[in-house]
């Protein structure tokens, strides 16, 4: 195979059939334009990892016909047209056949092993560098790998159980938030996450990225939406004082977030008004574009024709200001980013939310986004017990909940993170869940329309608290 590694290196794009590319990339999960098709495909960037099997990276654009385009990561694995083989072919190309490298454990074991080396290769555009956080990775060079679930937005693998390596998929220029975070938390010893193992980036001359991370695996951890839903059900009264722990874990990340005042993208900053302002008029808008068109539907009833109530207690809460202080934060905060372990809970993926742009999730915000995103976690957790399990959730879990870890929050956390007083703290906390609320309303009306009557709940009582 030695002949085709610099044809494979320098002109991917003639070797590989590019519309039997195009169709497979439109069918993964990760792929994020679901409703537009791929016109063409460029490729970004290309190297060869290992020729004996042949492992190759590509960063490509999918280009779209208005002229936008999206960034992906493909490591493709090639073996001889008409082997046997597990993995699915995606393409054939010159007696070749190509397919999905992180569905063939040798492969990705080859990735583990130049992390561990601290690996750096030139592409000739840029550099590829594998990065290896502290001491040696310990994974087995026979590790069994295997997959994490059905992820929406990444590839996850589990080395034996030692280590998780994340590739991400769809890629931006620049940093990705879940490496920055966790290094700054890994450096600082927090103990309520899976520590970082190590990571591969891109460092090109038209745009660097965030290629992959790596961190402990944690073999005994269960996920806290799972948990959840459980114990609501078996243990109401010990989940009750577990999600007090979790209001304590938040509150510590919190601090430790804000602990760095020589960090610029770390150190904590004074809100300013604009951004409150910003804030609340998108909220706004995008409470007249949803309540102009909600459908007839009884579940919607409690909210129908009251959008202009929203909007005006929206306002008048953006009146009170801000406070406190903006930091960097989780970004997508909620039970499913979490796990039980024997240690206690443990925060996972810090990516922010995915639809958003990278510099958005990088921005710094108010600590309790991140606080009103779980309480709107905990109303989801209590409703889906019944349309998930058939079972009902005790009357009062949810507010006893919020009570719970709110307390726990605050007895914790920096006080000079949050606004002043009691009614700063409430009214700022509203809104961040009223843009959660929003948000799950559009969803749910687009996706799971059996579901849209969380969000409404959580409308209402915004309406009507005092």
């Amino acid at each position: 195979m030695g002949e085709h590694v610099q044809t494979l290196a320098s002109g991917l794009k003639d070797f590989l059939d590019i519309e039997a590319l195009k169709h497979w990339l439109e069918q993964q999960r990760w792929y994020a334009s679901k409703t537009r098709r791929v016109s063409t495909i460029e490729i970004a960037e290309s190297v060869v990892l290992s020729e004996e099997p042949m492992l190759l990276l590509a960063l490509v654009q999918a280009v779209f016909a208005t002229g936008q385009h999206e960034l992906y990561q493909l490591p493709l694995g090639f073996r001889r047209a008409g082997e046997e083989s597990e993995q699915k072919s995606i393409a054939v190309a010159e007696g070749w056949s190509v397919y999905d490298a992180l569905a063939d454990s040798d492969h990705a074991r080859e990735l583990v092993r130049r992390i561990d080396a601290g690996d750096e290769l030139d592409t000739g555009e840029g550099s590829l560098r594998f990065r290896r956080a502290d001491g040696s990775l310990g994974v087995p060079a026979d590790a069994v790998v295997r997959p994490i679930g059905l992820e929406q937005t990444n590839t996850s693998l589990v080395f034996g159980s030692e280590l998780v390596l994340k590739i991400f998929r769809k890629l931006e220029p620049g940093t990705n938030p879940e490496l920055e975070l966790l290094r700054f938390l890994t450096a600082r010893e927090f103990p309520s996450i899976a520590p970082l193992r190590g990571w591969i980036e891109y460092e090109g001359r038209m745009f660097s990225a965030t290629l992959g991370v790596a961190q402990e695996f944690l073999p005994d951890a269960t996920d806290g939406w799972e948990l959840t839903l459980d114990r609501i059900a078996t243990d109401p009264e010990g989940l009750l004082e577990l999600l007090g722990s979790l209001g304590t874990v938040t509150a510590e990340m919190h601090s430790v977030l804000a602990s760095d005042a020589n960090d610029p993208a770390f150190t904590p900053e004074e809100p300013s008004n604009e951004a409150l302002a910003l804030l609340t008029a998108t909220i706004d808008e995008e409470i007249e574009r949803i309540f102009v068109r909600l459908p007839d539907d009884e579940r919607l009833a409690p909210i129908a024709g009251r959008g202009q109530d929203v909007r005006e207690r929206l306002a008048a809460r953006s009146q009170l200001g801000a406070g406190g202080r903006v930091i960097r934060t989780h970004g997508d905060f909620h039970l499913g980013q979490t796990l039980y372990t024997p240690r206690g809970w443990v925060i996972i993926d810090f990516e922010g939310e995915p639809a958003r742009p990278l510099a958005g999730r990088r921005q710094k915000r108010s600590p309790l986004r991140d606080v009103a995103s779980m309480l709107r976690s905990f109303a989801y957790a209590a409703s889906a017990l019944e349309i998930l399990h058939g079972k009902s959730a005790p009357a009062d879990f949810e507010q006893r909940a919020r009570e719970t870890f709110l307390e726990h929050y605050f007895n914790t956390v920096e006080p000079g993170l949050l606004p002043g007083g009691v009614a700063g703290v409430a009214n700022l906390l509203s809104i961040f869940e009223l843009e959660k609320a929003i948000y799950e309303l559009q969803y749910e009306l687009d996706h799971r329309p059996d579901w849209v009557t969380i969000p409404v709940a959580g409308i209402v009582r915004m309406l009507e608290q005092a």
